[in-house]
C-alpha cells in the first residue's frame, strides 16, 4: 500500500472533490464482484470515490481498510458515506513498445480532379440588412 504525504493527499482531494461515485457498497457488503469493480475502475481512473450503504462509521473504515489491504492502494480521504481511493496506474512496459518496429509505407499522391467551375450560391434571394437607425418604440394608447 503505499503511503501519502500530507501534500499529496491534500492533491488527490482537491482532485477528488469533482468526481461522482463509482462503485457503491450496498447491503451485501464488500463481495468478491464489487472488489472487482473497485479494481476495475482504480485501473482505468486512478483515483476513484466510493459510496457505502451503511449507517456504522467504523463498518466505513473496515471497509476502506479492506479495500486498501487487498487492492494494494491507499486511502485518501473517508467523509460520510463516501470513501476515495487511490492507487497509482501501473507501469506500462515501454521496452516491449519500442521493440516492435513500426513500418510505414510510402505515401501516395491522390489523383488530382478536372476543375470544376464555382458553385451558385444558395438559399436564393437574401432580404436587404434591416435599418440600425435604433429601436422603434409604440406610442402608448
Amino acid at each position: 500500500m503505499p503511503l501519502l504525504t500530507p501534500d499529496q493527499r491534500r492533491d488527490l482531494r482537491a482532485r477528488a472533490h469533482r468526481l461522482h461515485p463509482v462503485v457503491s457498497i450496498g447491503q451485501h457488503g464488500l463481495t468478491p464482484a464489487v472488489l472487482h469493480e473497485i479494481d476495475v475502475n482504480l485501473d482505468a481512473h486512478e483515483l476513484i470515490k466510493v459510496r457505502v450503504y451503511d449507517d456504522d462509521r467504523h463498518a466505513r473504515e473496515s471497509l476502506l481498510a479492506r479495500i486498501c489491504a487487498e487492492l494494494g492502494a491507499a486511502p485518501v480521504q473517508h467523509i460520510g458515506k463516501l470513501l476515495i481511493v487511490w492507487r497509482p496506474h501501473p507501469e506500462k512496459p515501454i521496452e516491449a513498445a519500442k521493440s516492435t518496429p513500426q513500418v510505414r509505407r510510402p505515401r501516395t499522391p491522390l489523383p488530382r480532379s478536372p476543375a470544376r467551375p464555382p458553385a451558385a450560391p444558395r438559399g436564393g434571394a437574401r432580404r436587404p440588412p434591416a435599418p440600425t437607425g435604433g429601436r422603434r418604440r409604440r406610442p402608448h394608447p
